[in-house]
């Protein structure tokens, strides 16, 4: 399969490198100091004790790599606004886009509910939806840990599970072909006929324990720990189930049940701390703001997910690591 992947991180980059290494044609849209090591000495990944590097080839300027069957979309929530518009040689009529991103994406009201607005937390005035729309997508849900500690090199930690789906439900050959060629990559690639529901799932974890550890700078095991943020979480975790509810994505299980498999992975850092401790731009209206806008479109009250949203908030701001204004 063609495939371009846009975003050398930690999920975008062991992508490119598993999908090259099992025989894709694959190329990636990188840039900066990522873009000069991976073309001076290939992608760099550490897995499994071993540490191999993969060439591929990669640019800054989409017009160089040409269409793609598959576009793998890797980056931040907050970089895609600004990348989208450059994506158009990539696509023609018959690719895919699969973005393999945290949070809720710009197409998750609008795959079951058309006549509703794009949420403004993640697609103000839908452009993204203009430039992405809907039926090229493919809906991705990551459960794997993997981090960058510098450019160019992907340090993979545990878990090879990526759940592929229709935004809107049901079952396609597209998702059956997705499903295949990230297999043969040694990805545990499944098809799911519910994405919406499987990613509301991961967020129902995510949105939580994310900005809690990037507020207090705590590991995933002191959070659980202390027994007010723990009430605090579960407090919040409802919220957000009850949206789900409303919105068809209903959680199963219980707050603390979601918690213990957290507890399983030992103590580690989230992806927003480390993001904060580096100064970057933190993802929060993809894991907490669009929830915190879902939740006013169906009529939920979200006291302790408005506290979390507005101290996360607040303390961005303050860093510089969230420029938005106040929702």
């Amino acid at each position: 399969m063609k495939v371009a992947v846009v975003g050398l991180g930690a999920v975008g980059g062991l992508i490119a490198a598993r999908m090259a290494d099992a025989g894709h044609e694959v190329s990636a849209l990188a840039r900066g100091e990522t873009l000069a090591r991976v073309r001076e000495r290939g992608l760099v990944v550490d897995s499994a004790g071993r540490r191999t590097a993969t060439r591929f080839a990669a640019s800054d300027d989409a017009s160089t790599l040409g269409t793609q069957a598959l576009v793998v979309i890797a980056l931040k929530a907050p970089a895609l606004a600004t990348v989208a518009p450059q994506l158009a040689p990539l696509l023609d009529d018959a690719t895919i886009v699969l973005p393999a991103m945290n949070g809720v994406p710009w197409w998750f009201m609008p795959a079951t509910r058309p006549d509703e607005p794009p949420l403004a937390s993640v697609d103000p005035g839908g452009r993204l939806l203009a430039f992405l729309p809907l039926e090229r997508v493919l809906g991705c849900v990551v459960h794997l840990a993997s981090s960058c500690p510098e450019p160019g090199v992907v340090r993979h930690g545990f878990g090879e599970r990526l759940i592929v789906g229709e935004p809107a439900g049901g079952a396609s050959a597209r998702v059956d072909a997705v499903c295949a060629a990230l297999a043969s990559a040694g990805f545990e690639a499944e098809a799911s006929t519910d994405l919406r529901r499987e990613l509301w799932y991961k967020l129902w974890g995510n949105m939580t324990m994310n900005p809690v550890s990037a507020l207090t700078g705590a590991e995933s095991n002191p959070i659980l720990d202390d027994p007010l943020v723990h009430a605090f979480m579960m407090r919040t975790m409802a919220e957000a189930a009850a949206i789900g509810a409303r919105i068809g994505c209903p959680i199963a299980q219980s707050g603390e049940e979601r918690m213990g498999l957290a507890r399983k992975l030992g103590s580690f850092r989230t992806s927003m701390l480390q993001d904060t401790l580096a100064g970057r731009p933190i993802e929060l209206d993809a894991l907490v703001t669009a929830v915190h806008e879902i939740g006013k479109r169906v009529a939920v009250e979200t006291p302790n997910i408005d506290a979390l949203l507005g101290l996360t908030r607040l303390m961005a701001q303050q860093r510089g690591l969230y420029p938005g204004s106040a929702a």
